[in-house]
């Protein structure tokens, strides 16, 4: 019996950082076993934001996480700076969550390269 290692394609893994390519090719690839944190202002989330991310304020971020997704759940996180971004991955690695990614340079080099962005803004004045 033959086993045929590596014959089905795998998205690219997930790592500590990553670059806004990373997820959009795991997003292309169509795998929905992830989750896009935003932990921007409330404001700047409903201005623009990557498509599918959900808003989480850093303040409520580990009880909220907790409460909705497994310990084991891929997780890209962005904020305002990658300051930011690296203070809430922090926040969620302490509480149990080892599968979580810093999107560098967040929504503002999603939009660099041309990736889709949401805006509720947009949205409300349809």
């Amino acid at each position: 019996m033959h086993k045929f290692l590596g014959i089905i394609p795998m998205p690219p893994p997930l790592k500590a950082q990553s670059l806004v390519y990373d997820l959009k090719t795991r997003l292309d690839w169509g795998d929905p076993a992830l989750t896009i944190i935003d932990v921007r202002d409330r404001n700047e989330y409903n201005y623009s934001h990557i498509l599918g991310a959900i808003p989480v304020p850093l303040a409520e971020l580990t009880d909220r996480t907790l409460s909705t997704l497994e310990l084991t759940r891929d997780i890209y996180i962005y904020g305002e700076t990658d300051e930011e971004t690296a203070l809430a991955a922090d926040k969620l690695r302490a509480v149990g969550y080892h599968n979580v990614s810093q999107i560098r340079g967040g929504v503002a080099a999603w939009k660099a390269v041309g990736y889709p962005v949401e805006s509720i803004v947009q949205i409300l004045s349809i």
